[in-house]
């Protein structure tokens, strides 16, 4: 029975908390590790474990008593998951995967090899190199440089457009991209089961914060031509196999000013571009991914109803005990359906919580969506 299935969580932030919230529905028996009970998916389950998923021994110990061991985030130990896997241990997804994808750098070399569009990249490991490598002429500006490793939320990310911005340069190894001229980003999450199924949900594009070089709004379905679509379909249902991964992918692309796609980044899990899929999609990117890790069958990814999702991020000069101003006013407005996460503590762009709007056109959803992104500010 799946419901008697131990399925450890690394990770205990608002993915976590909406995994939890999915499994709920089955009563699945789900277990999460983070550092502290201030974390979302404390605030929804009874089986918390405080812990620290980075460390080895952390780790072990809490795989060693489940079934089945998957992440909300990708900065894990993964040499404990390797240990794990040899002992039998069912990890989805494979650490592999999820220490291919956490260094950007092999995440590249992965998208190389497989003959996966990307934009072309170096790799160098510290700011001396770059420097070296503008002053010989063998890197031109502008160019993007990436971290490596732990980056997210926009961190780790930035363009260097000029001689002037090498002096901010991060001093770490780091990808060096060019700059790609585009026209839109857009977003597909697929998910694979164990026993090699694959759902692909319809794309959504992406419009970021100009600042925190965070997803700001999407917009599904993407209105991009229908052979982009299937292209994007196509790409990420190859990535899924080539990785062969089971659980879910989200692949973020850019579609260049010559309309070709090329994979940005992708991620192993449950992803900021699939909150819409609680309320506008038949199955929601959470219990898709509990159904590829217990190799149930998959759901319909179709969606039900156009969306607009908006990330709450905190405001620009607050910090401190959070207050969602204007929140019952958002709450009047028709098919707005707003999701909290519950940190106590709003910081400059954080992410607080997510709200979705659906609405049968398009426009009439970006309206309400504009409307609530003026109503709803988090501050302290």
């Amino acid at each position: 029975m799946i419901c008697n299935t131990k399925i450890g969580i690394l990770g205990g932030g608002q993915l976590g908390k909406m995994l939890v919230q999915a499994g709920s529905r089955w009563d699945l028996n789900l277990w999460v590790m983070d550092k502290d009970f201030d974390f979302p998916a404390a605030k929804v389950t009874n089986q918390f474990i405080q812990g620290d998923f980075t460390q080895y021994d952390m780790v072990y110990q809490l795989g060693k008593l489940m079934d089945i061991l998957t992440i909300e985030i990708e900065n894990v130990n993964t040499e404990a998951l390797e240990k794990l896997e040899e002992e039998g241990k069912e990890i989805y997804p494979p650490p592999f995967v999820i220490k291919t994808i956490k260094d950007k750098g092999l995440q590249k070399e992965f998208y190389k090899q497989h003959n996966i569009p990307s934009s072309p990249f170096m790799l160098v490991e510290d700011a001396k190199e770059i420097r070296d490598k503008v002053k010989q002429g063998d890197l031109n500006l502008p160019f993007v440089q990436k971290a490596r490793t732990e980056g997210y939320d926009g961190r780790g990310v930035q363009i260097i457009r000029s001689m002037k911005d090498l002096d901010r340069l991060f001093d770490r190894p780091s990808v060096i991209e060019d700059l790609v001229a585009i026209k839109h980003e857009i977003a597909v999450l697929a998910a694979r089961s164990v026993s090699g199924d694959i759902v692909v949900y319809p794309s959504v594009e992406m419009s970021f914060h100009p600042t925190a070089n965070l997803v700001e709004q999407l917009i599904a379905p993407a209105r991009i031509p229908v052979g982009l679509e299937e292209k994007a379909h196509d790409l990420t249902k190859k990535l899924i196999e080539d990785l062969k991964m089971v659980g879910l992918l989200a692949v973020e692309f850019f579609i260049t000013d010559k309309d070709k796609l090329l994979v940005n980044e992708a991620a192993p899990r449950p992803h900021n571009s699939g909150h819409h899929t609680i309320e506008a999609n038949v199955t929601s990117q959470y219990e898709q991914h509990l159904r590829a890790i217990l190799d149930l069958p998959l759901g319909d990814p179709s969606l039900k109803s156009p969306a607009v999702m908006i990330n709450l991020l905190g405001e620009e000069g607050y910090q401190g005990e959070v207050f969602y101003k204007g929140l019952e006013e958002c709450l009047t407005i028709p098919n707005v359906h707003v999701h909290l996460y519950g940190k106590r503590e709003t910081k400059p762009f954080r992410k607080m919580g997510h709200v979705t709007v659906l609405d049968e056109d398009i426009a009439k959803a970006i309206a309400k969506a504009k409307k609530v992104t003026e109503t709803l500010m988090v501050v302290s």
